[in-house]
């Protein structure tokens, strides 16, 4: 399970591109994605509610158990576009226990014909990653 919550999603993708994967995907109310990277860019573009991105940063090392530190949240309503740079720290999801947030999320990959890859991490969302999902 990557999410905190209730999320409902469906692939959108309607083109044979090994490189992309397009999402719908809607959080239930007050949930989030647990803490992830992706391997190449991923696109945000919100569809409905109002949602939260989330940069983290390592502020120790491992692979699978390092502790983060928070250093940004933005604000994602209707309309509004994020782009999140490959490899890095996040989460995103509803910011708002009574409404809804809806996102499409465009996956890319940086490696030719392969797909799209995430990695997920188990975390208190404060200070620590305890494993990799």
């Amino acid at each position: 399970n990557y999410f905190t919550g209730p999320v409902y999603a469906r692939e959108i993708s309607n083109f044979k591109s090994p490189e992309h994967r397009i999402y719908h995907v809607t959080f239930k109310k007050g949930t989030i994605t647990k803490l992830h990277h992706h391997q190449g860019g991923q696109t945000l573009i919100v569809t409905k509610g109002k949602g939260v991105l989330s940069y983290y940063r390592k502020t120790s090392k491992g692979r699978s158990k390092f502790k983060i530190k928070k250093i940004k949240s933005i604000t994602l309503k209707i309309g509004d576009i994020a782009y999140i740079p490959a490899k890095e720290l996040h989460t995103h999801g509803s910011s708002n226990k009574r409404q809804d947030f809806s996102h499409v999320a465009i996956n890319s990959s940086p490696i030719k014909n392969k797909e799209p890859k995430t990695t997920w991490f188990e975390s208190d969302f404060k200070n620590k990653v305890s494993k990799i999902l």
